[in-house]
């Protein structure tokens, strides 16, 4: 009984250190296998498009074409005006407003013909440029147009009336009716320019106008690659 019992234990205590270095490589693990980390959950949002400002200096011209009409005896202050950029600006050669961008104003003045005295006159200023899917606001020279001045032809009506008058003055009455005539046709004429507007001025859709920077405007362009 003593031998059996000496060989039990001994067999037990042989087959201990076979769990525990069975337990120490890993159980069901080989020994030699790599553990791959775990993929992270967190999603790297892309960069946003990147830009650089870009200045315009003042006194730079912006040639525009008028998108809507303007003139003297309807137009009212501060009605909105609308134009396009005709020719693209460029800045150390590169574009920084395009041909087509939309510029928006207003009418400043908006003066209709007098009699005898004031000509007809229109001025616009432009306030806002848009490029770029961006609006920006600006300061522009005030664009004006005045009617032509019509002196010549007020003295033609003029001398016109004064010789019908002495045409009909010598058939009644001799060299003394045509001085008389002359005199009573002269302020015909004169009563035919006092009662005659000068002309309007009238800017049409797709009229040319021109008008500068009188600050710098900064604008922002997108970098590409």
């Amino acid at each position: 009984m003593t031998l059996g019992a000496a060989l039990v234990a001994a067999a037990c205590s042989m087959s201990a250190p076979d769990a525990d270095t069975s337990l120490e490589s890993g159980t069901g693990v080989n020994a030699g296998a790599t553990v791959k980390p775990q993929a992270s959950s967190a999603k790297t949002e892309p960069a946003g498009p990147l830009f650089r400002e870009v200045t315009i200096p003042a006194g730079t011209s912006l040639p525009l074409r008028l998108t809507t009409a303007v003139a003297s005896d309807t137009g009212r202050v501060e009605d909105s005006i609308s134009a396009e950029l005709i020719n693209p600006v460029t800045i150390d050669g590169r574009e920084v407003l395009p041909a087509g961008a939309k510029v928006t104003g207003v009418v400043a003045t908006a003066d209709g013909a007098g009699r005898v005295r004031g000509r007809a006159q229109v001025a616009l200023l432009f306030t806002s440029v848009s490029a770029g899917g961006q609006r920006y606001d600006i300061n522009t020279e005030l664009f004006s147009r005045q009617a032509s001045a019509t002196k010549g032809e007020d003295a033609t009506k003029i001398g016109i009336g004064a010789g019908a008058g002495a045409a009909i003055g010598a058939i009644v009455g001799g060299k003394k009716g045509a001085a008389e005539g002359a005199a009573v046709g002269g302020g015909a004429g004169t009563g035919v320019v006092l009662a005659t507007k000068g002309d309007e001025v009238r800017l049409a859709a797709g009229a040319d106008v021109t008008t500068r920077l009188t600050a710098p405007l900064t604008v922002r362009l997108r970098v590409t690659k």
